[in-house]
């Protein structure tokens, strides 16, 4: 039975609304193993940032998050102010209901809400990284966030747009598509990118996955090699391809297998920083978020966030 002050933040909107329905199943589910806690829900975008910031400002030590990995994402940032982690000993811990949970394939953990909740109950902490990034926000401002998972600048980035635009449901297949056909007009950009201390020479890219996780873009296998408590960003980029070129190799992304294609790099970074060289805009996702646009620096903070997900043999 978990003693410790839990607040419980729930995404009623996450996977398609449907979370809104289950909430009651889930809090009985809660209630088998945790003592006493509160929940609020969120009501509009954002608001899980301030809602974990003041509940830890408030003595909570566990929140748990109910939704997919915008939720996490919001949940996250609200562990930090002003650029530093409120309480360090606050932990996470999350109930997959979302429609992608990426960062929960990352951390090896079910995605199904009943194994989920079985795993949460016996789970103990583990110390993880986190990504700060620094970039232009959709008003040209710069704006900073952390993430946990995966952000994305190319394609990628374009594919979240028109998912958005067309409102779609968020399931892989949606996002397959929509790669397939934004592939058919999609330009790679000209990017010059600095990693640690090196200058690379600018390249047209397809993309470039800043990876803390491995997983990103409803189940893509985009950094199979990253660990999320090393210290180092994992970062993958993609050359460009032409339309046959790339659909004859994009299933590699799903099995991990495409750092092989010789158009593809894996550099291990601490920090970097990506510069478009053209006045087109490049846009960024962050763990499936659009956010903003390039210029971007990204630097790994780590062992910063302690998290419910390592099960004692």
């Amino acid at each position: 039975m978990i003693k410790q002050k839990t607040q419980v933040i729930v995404n009623p909107a996450s996977d398609q609304g449907r979370t809104r329905g289950r909430w009651r199943e889930i809090k009985e589910a809660l209630k088998t193993f945790i003592r006493e806690f509160h929940y609020e829900f969120t009501e509009k975008p954002l608001q899980a940032i301030d809602l974990t910031r003041q509940a830890i400002k408030n003595g909570t030590e566990l929140v748990i998050g109910v939704g997919g990995d915008g939720t996490l994402n919001e949940i996250a940032n609200g562990f930090f102010e002003e650029n530093k982690i409120i309480n360090p000993e606050t932990e996470l811990a999350i109930v997959p209901s979302g429609t992608g949970c990426d960062f929960m394939r990352s951390l090896n953990l079910p995605t199904s809400l009943k194994k989920a909740l079985q795993i949460l109950s016996k789970a103990v902490p583990r110390r993880v990284d986190v990504g700060r990034v620094t970039y232009l926000n959709q008003e040209g401002k710069k704006e900073q966030r952390f993430f946990l998972n995966v952000a994305d600048f190319g394609v990628g980035g374009e594919v979240v747009h028109e998912v958005n635009r067309k409102r779609l449901e968020r399931k892989a297949s949606s996002y397959f598509r929509t790669l397939i056909t934004t592939m058919i007009s999609y330009r790679p950009k000209r990017i010059k990118l600095k990693i640690n201390d090196l200058e690379l020479p600018e390249n047209d890219y397809l993309i470039g996955a800043v990876a803390n996780g491995r997983i990103f873009g409803k189940g893509m296998k985009i950094a199979p090699t990253a660990e999320i408590d090393d210290g180092l960003f994992d970062l993958i980029l993609i050359r460009g391809m032409k339309f046959f070129e790339f659909l004859k190799n994009s299933w590699k992304i799903f099995t991990g297998s495409h750092l092989s294609h010789p158009k593809t790099s894996l550099w291990k970074a601490c920090w970097l920083e990506a510069q478009p060289i053209q006045k087109e805009k490049v846009i960024l996702e962050i763990d499936g978020e659009e956010v903003g646009y390039l210029p971007a620096t990204f630097e790994i903070i780590p062992a910063q966030l302690l998290i419910k997900a390592k099960v004692q043999s």
